[in-house]
């Protein structure tokens, strides 16, 4: 088994199970959260039918970097990553937002844009800007939380109308969004890279914020290469980037957009992995570290084993 596309374990004192897009989420003891990052690949909200080899691990070994490196910036939930494809964490009250922040005008608000619209999620933008342009500031674009079906683009004003995050606590994320970001983008620029947009997650404990879920990643943000950005930009060519944004266009050229009545083109071993060779190269371009395939045969023997291994430790405390 080269990729894992589900799990079902059933672990000590485990409490539920959800199955997202990507991540298996058991709840263990009503306190604990095991998130299993599987090899799925989700685009225009949509699951794909392949898994990619070492997706998994690359997502969740780039996240558990970010969120060690920006822990000074915000607590976050992590408490174990016991195995390159799993983090044990708290459990936190999520709120019904993801915090989007964009410093460049790329991928959807490109889209948006190039449609004539000039404002997205109540953020007015200027006109006479070309798709990947830097935007004059980076501006907060958040999206509803949806747990089935698409996320929708939503302005600060509403979700403040309609008593979806108070203002105190929206302030707070509007706060923690823009020195996640700014971190984010000198890492970045450290490796040559630009960090064009990216997504975060936060929860509560109490009256207390967390960052949670994977920050910095591939499935979350979108790079560019630094050297010839200007370049690129002053002759009208497209960047040359980091992201998941290949897979989108790849599905785009062949007529799929996650709308009513599209078919997923059909994924070959080559396309899949080529995407899972582009998804460590993506890894180490971000974190300037070797990836290390972890290519013992069974998996989900060695997943259940890890776990186990530190829950008997957790649990205990």
């Amino acid at each position: 088994m080269k990729a894992i596309r589900e799990t079902n374990f059933k672990f000590p004192e485990q409490s539920s199970f959800y199955k997202g897009k990507v991540r298996d989420v058991y709840t263990i003891d009503h306190r604990l959260m095991a998130m299993v990052v599987t090899d799925r690949i989700s685009a225009f909200d949509v699951v794909l039918p392949e898994a990619i080899p070492f997706k998994g691990q690359v997502l969740n070994q780039i996240a558990a970097k970010f969120l060690k490196a920006t822990a000074d910036i915000v607590p976050n939930w992590v408490i174990a990553v016991p195995d390159e494809m799993v983090t044990i964490g708290r459990i936190c009250e999520p709120f019904k937002v993801e915090m989007v922040i964009r410093g460049y005008l790329a991928g959807h608000a490109w889209r948006e844009y190039s449609e004539g619209k000039r404002s997205v999620c109540g953020v007015a933008l200027p006109d006479g800007l070309k798709e990947n342009d830097k935007l004059p500031v980076p501006i907060i674009t958040p999206t509803t939380k949806a747990s089935v079906g698409h996320d929708e683009d939503i302005s600060r004003e509403d979700i403040l109308a309609k008593g979806i995050v108070s203002i105190v606590d929206y302030d707070k994320l509007e706060e923690y969004t823009q020195a996640l970001y700014q971190r984010g983008t000198e890492m970045a620029a450290s490796r040559g890279l630009i960090l064009v947009d990216t997504k975060y997650e936060f929860g509560k404990v109490g009256e207390e914020i967390f960052l949670i879920d994977e920050i910095h990643t591939p499935d979350s943000s979108r790079y560019f290469y630094a050297e010839g950005y200007a370049e690129r930009q002053a002759a009208d060519e497209p960047q040359k980037q980091l992201s998941k944004e290949f897979v989108r266009k790849w599905l785009i050229e062949n007529g799929f957009q996650g709308k009513d009545g599209q078919v997923v083109p059909v994924m070959t071993e080559e396309i899949v992995d080529s995407i899972s060779e582009r998804y460590i190269e993506l890894y180490e371009q971000i974190t300037g570290d070797k990836f290390v395939k972890n290519e013992q045969a069974d998996i989900l023997n060695r997943i259940e084993q890890n776990v186990l291994n530190s829950l008997s430790t957790l649990l205990s405390n």
